[in-house]
């Protein structure tokens, strides 16, 4: 029997549209979110130190991003079906590392990153081909949804395997990619219309071109900051809990809580379409920003701090919703893949830039002084925001009935 004949895999539809990439990206919120409170305990556990443990992410984010943006030159000699494929596999490697324990770990961890660098090129670039321009924002409403499970249950999940075994989480995972696989494999995606007539060319020329395009590095920047915003609270509220006598059950169950507020996603695009992405953007940076600054403040109540960091989580939910809509609406359609590949290194850039400070900032203060750090880039964010086109993302027919209104009140 052949896989494509699996009765669940038959139900798949033949043309990729919304759903089909949401439910990728719930399959692999299952992957990612089972390990995200995992990797950073058994990780301060074998390594002992949380400046270890940073240096160390902060070399794995290094080599991700340099993985990401070699990706397009990459699928002009193998096809982007195979090097999506062989991303997802990176996942089952790095179960099958994981599962040793120890510092073996470290390993597994990068073998996670690259494969996540490398699929998100992959798949962004797959959804600027297979989705229209109007169907972005409730492409990324469903992506959050389906991802719930995975991001809400998964982190909860792998902190009580793990403290079954410590392999166990990795099972998990392996066999959550496992699934991933067969699903992008029987989807039959292709190479992919824009990049077989995107003319050649290299990273740094990519990145470059890039540069020059200030929406673009906006959108990336705006990015970058939520994404570095995630990376603190998953990776160091674990340690601050393990630290100050909290346990190690508390960084899953708070990853896990802070996930809850993906269901609010569907709630949150419709107060969105409302206004503008820039007004949702600068809501969600300023009111995370503040948040992460005041658990700082109180890091000495461990308690309240999580508690107000888990508040902090519900705006970069928000920021999840609308965040990736200005470099979709941006990007130009003979770019697509190459700029997507530029633009995903925000996570790889995240995974350098988050360490890197927090190493700097536990030199001189605890771990409490990190999530200030994270607060402050936060507010850097909203100032960008601010910089965004006022209508980007606001409907035509609205956009055209503030015009008459204004119109008709210069004429009265």
């Amino acid at each position: 029997m052949s896989l494509s004949s699996l009765p669940l895999l038959r139900l798949l539809p033949k043309t990729p549209g919304v759903q089909t990439f949401a439910l990728i990206a719930g399959m692999e919120a299952v992957v990612r979110g089972s390990m995200l409170s995992v990797f950073p305990i058994i990780m301060y556990r074998a390594w002992g130190s949380a400046v270890h443990v940073s240096e160390i992410y902060f070399a794995i984010g290094l080599i991700s991003l340099l993985v990401a943006l070699t990706v397009p030159a990459l699928t002009r000699h193998v096809s982007r079906r195979h090097v999506y494929l062989g991303a997802i596999m990176l996942y089952v490697l790095s179960a099958a590392i994981g599962s040793l324990g120890g510092k073996w770990v470290s390993l597994a961890l990068l073998c996670n990153a690259t494969g996540a660098a490398t699929g998100f090129v992959c798949f962004n670039s797959y959804v600027l081909d297979h989705i229209d321009r109007a169907d972005f924002g409730r492409l990324e409403t469903m992506r959050l949804l389906y991802g719930g499970l995975g991001w809400v249950a998964g982190p909860a999940i792998g902190v009580w395997l793990m403290s079954l075994w410590s392999g166990a989480p990795f099972v998990l995972m392996g066999c959550a990619a496992l699934c991933m696989w067969l699903l992008v494999w029987q989807l039959q995606l292709g190479q992919g219309r824009t990049i077989v007539r995107s003319r050649a060319s290299n990273p740094l020329s990519n990145v470059l071109r890039f540069s020059s395009q200030p929406r673009l590095v906006a959108g990336w920047f705006l990015a970058l900051m939520r994404s570095c915003g995630w990376w603190f609270y998953f990776v160091y509220v674990g340690i601050y809990a393990v630290e100050n006598g909290l346990g190690d059950k508390v960084g899953g169950i708070a990853a896990s809580v802070a996930n809850l507020g993906l269901f609010l996603a569907p709630f949150m695009y419709r107060w969105m379409q409302k206004g503008s992405v820039r007004h949702a953007l600068r809501t969600g940076t300023i009111y995370s920003g503040l948040c992460f600054i005041a658990a700082s403040l109180l890091f000495k109540l461990p308690h309240l701090a999580v508690a107000m960091l888990v508040l902090g989580t519900l705006f970069l939910v928000l920021l999840d919703v609308a965040g990736n809509l200005p470099f979709m609406m941006a990007v130009k359609p003979s770019e697509r893949t190459e700029m997507s590949s530029v633009y995903s290194s925000f996570r790889d850039a995240s995974g350098i830039l988050s360490p890197g400070i927090a190493w700097l900032v536990l030199l001189v203060s605890p771990v409490g002084g990190v999530f200030a750090a994270c607060g402050l880039g936060l507010i850097g964010a909203w100032a960008v925001a601010g910089k965004l086109h006022p209508q980007l993302g606001v409907a035509g027919s609205v956009r055209a009935r503030g015009r008459r209104d204004k119109a008709a009140r210069r004429s009265s």
